[in-house]
């Protein structure tokens, strides 16, 4: 009598070797990852990641200043939704915590960074050079006068669930911002008011206030030292029509603006 179990097992086997003769041509799903290195507006050298994700069309970028602090950078193109976040390292001598995490989401424009297909297809040459922006872009200096409510932030953006994990209590964006996505479908419970803008330009930025427990407004700034923000196209006696053929990289600095209800949040802006 035959056992059971070598016919059994056949099927099995068959769909296994089928999988691994198929798996160079499904590929396996890994974001493309670039890494550089980058000088900052202050003259230092760091290394920047690029990952590029072309099945979920999103873009993500970070780096290291030299204080510790780690900025990134998410372009969301599904849901048009860009979010910043800073990873902040407190000074435990003066009492701070360990570090302290910001988050702030913004509509993206589509032509201010390369598509997520180009960037899974750009390569580094040459390792050990370092990168300086091509194009200084204007700073922008925005007011975040919403909270995102981070339990239902997946609504907003699948990607913020991860990338503002840290920051839960501490996610902004702008009233503008919201009547654009309102308007896209995004859920109005995403959004939670804060104090009013009137209210707001009341308050003492917290650089001027003495008392750690009041609120304050608080600033913050960050910036994108090196991304590719613009396809470069050539034209050729050969081809009738121009062809992508490089990148134009760019560098852009922000300033963030937001209400914090304690001054001991925001102890990094000293200046008045």
């Amino acid at each position: 009598m035959r056992t059971s179990g070598v016919p059994q097992a056949r099927p099995a086997l068959l769909l296994l070797l089928l999988l691994q003769l198929l798996a160079p041509l499904l590929g396996t799903g890994a974001p493309a990852e670039l890494r550089v290195r980058v000088r900052l507006p202050d003259g230092q050298v760091t290394e920047e990641s690029l990952q590029a994700d072309s099945d979920a069309d999103s873009i993500s970028l970070e780096l290291r200043k030299p204080d510790g602090t780690l900025v990134s950078f998410t372009a969301d193109f599904k849901k048009d939704v860009k979010i910043f976040r800073a990873l902040i390292l407190g000074e435990l001598e003066k009492g701070q915590s360990q570090f302290q995490a910001l988050c702030f989401v913004t509509r993206l424009q589509h032509n201010e960074i390369i598509p997520s297909e180009a960037m899974a297809k750009l390569r580094q040459k040459n390792p050990r050079a370092v990168r300086q922006a091509e194009e200084v872009r204007d700073p922008e200096q925005l007011h975040m006068d919403v909270a995102v409510n981070f339990s239902r932030g997946g609504l907003l953006s699948p990607h913020l669930h991860n990338v503002c994990a840290e920051a839960a209590d501490a996610i902004y964006t702008r009233q503008e911002d919201v009547w654009f996505w309102l308007e896209q479908g995004v859920d109005s419970s995403v959004f939670e008011a804060l104090p009013k803008a009137s209210e707001q330009v009341e308050l003492p930025r917290c650089g001027q206030m003495g008392d750690r427990g009041k609120p304050c407004a608080c600033r913050y700034g960050l910036s994108l030292a090196w991304y590719p923000c613009m396809l470069k196209y050539c034209h050729s006696r050969e081809r009738p029509t121009p062809y992508k053929c490089g990148i134009r990289s760019c560098q852009k600095s922000y300033s963030f603006d937001f209400y914090v209800p304690q001054r001991q949040l925001c102890l990094w802006d000293e200046d008045p």
